[in-house]
């Protein structure tokens, strides 16, 4: 018998027993005895779910002693980088430095053709002519006046007015000196100058070619300090500690190496690659760790705690965190506890918290576990 029919039984029975329908009551009462007997019956004959057996799970045990270091790869970069453009808008006339090319202070590195800057300057210049003759004039005619005035040959308002007259071409005068001043400064500004020491990283406009102001023309690294640039997974497995030294060498040759310390951790994580962008101030960069060389960087850890290596088949999410699922011996289930990743390797992960030395992880099956299930182990390895 179902449940829901148990119910609408006790249902029925319930409206039988109004008072209203006590009259019929007496005749039912023999059925309802059988029915209720047969219910019992049933309840009795119907056999226990027996819970589901134990699922057999693989597990690592986590061993207590630190791993070694992640490596990551990197590029060289000059500490210092800038982009130099005019300030103009025109067509470049010369470019006379290429890629790799070193310059120093105040060497003109491309020249640019304006128009606009020589009319400018010709129409500053005519307007300075004119201010100055006007304020000539102006001059002369408040100094006649000043003359006139003790005679009474001339009012008083007649000199007020004269006076007027010249400071207003007086202000039109430094008005069109400073114009002028402008002018040519904007004819300096055709001619690219280097700010400082440097070398050029890469060219982004040729001679003949009409560039807009501001559009940048040349790619400059300045002085010899050198940063190594690279991308990590989370910003939190990077050391942020002052003393925390990241050992730092060439790919093609691990021999030569140096030691660094972080520069910046970029805020955001990038919109493509959803990393962020760690820089790495080289101590003493040897003469082979040249702009845009590839290098290995050795990350720190970070407050001191010691790195964990876990299969990657271990790894699963937990409210959008990584997670594990973590062995209770006693009670044989699983709890899912987030983790805090340090870097990846080809086959495993690096584990920085969320997990203890000695604890026993589940290593297959977890995206079919659940939060709390109960397990049995067929083999169990230690790292």
């Amino acid at each position: 018998m179902s449940d829901e029919l148990t119910a609408l039984i006790e249902q029925g029975a319930g409206h039988l027993l109004v008072t209203r329908h006590l009259n019929w009551l007496p005749p039912l009462l023999p059925g309802l005895m059988l029915m209720v007997v047969m219910l019992t019956g049933c309840d009795r004959q119907r056999p226990a779910s027996a819970p589901p057996p134990p699922r057999p799970v693989k597990c690592v045990t986590v061993a207590p002693a630190a791993v070694s270091a992640p490596l990551l790869t990197g590029d060289i970069r000059a500490h210092d980088e800038t982009m130099l453009s005019f300030r103009l808008e025109g067509r470049i006339l010369t470019r006379s430095a290429e890629p790799g090319a070193r310059f120093r202070r105040g060497d003109t590195l491309a020249t640019l053709d304006s128009p606009q800057a020589l009319s400018q300057m010709t129409r500053a210049q005519a307007d300075l002519d004119s201010s100055r003759a006007a304020e000539k004039v102006a001059a002369l005619t408040l100094h006649r006046m000043r003359l006139l005035m003790p005679s009474g040959a001339v009012a008083r308002a007649q000199l007020d007015t004269a006076a007027a007259d010249w400071q207003a071409a007086l202000s039109r005068l430094r008005s069109s000196e400073a114009a002028l001043k402008n002018a040519l400064e904007n004819l300096r500004w055709r001619a690219l100058t280097a700010p400082d020491d440097g070398i050029v990283i890469g060219v982004s406009a040729s001679a003949g070619q009409v560039i807009s102001a501001g559009e940048a023309v040349y790619s400059v690294a300045f002085g010899s300090r050198r940063d190594v640039v690279f991308d990590v997974a989370a910003p939190y497995s990077v050391s942020r500690r002052p003393d925390a030294v990241f050992h730092v060498a060439l790919l093609r040759n691990p021999a030569v190496a140096t030691t660094g310390h972080l520069r910046d951790v970029s805020p955001q994580a990038d919109a493509q690659t959803r990393s962020w962008r760690v820089r790495v101030t080289l101590d003493n960069p040897p003469p082979e760790m040249v702009l845009g060389a590839s290098a290995t960087i050795a990350l720190p850890a970070a407050e001191g705690e010691p790195l964990m290596t876990l299969p990657a088949a271990a790894l699963t999410r937990l409210a959008g965190e990584p997670a594990v699922f973590v062995l209770d011996p006693l009670r044989s289930l699983v709890r899912r506890r987030v983790v805090r990743i340090a870097g990846y390797a080809s086959e495993s992960v690096l584990i920085r918290a969320g997990i203890a030395p000695g604890e026993r992880v589940v290593t297959a099956g977890v995206r079919t576990l659940r939060d709390g299930e109960r397990v049995t182990q067929t083999e169990g390895i230690s790292l």
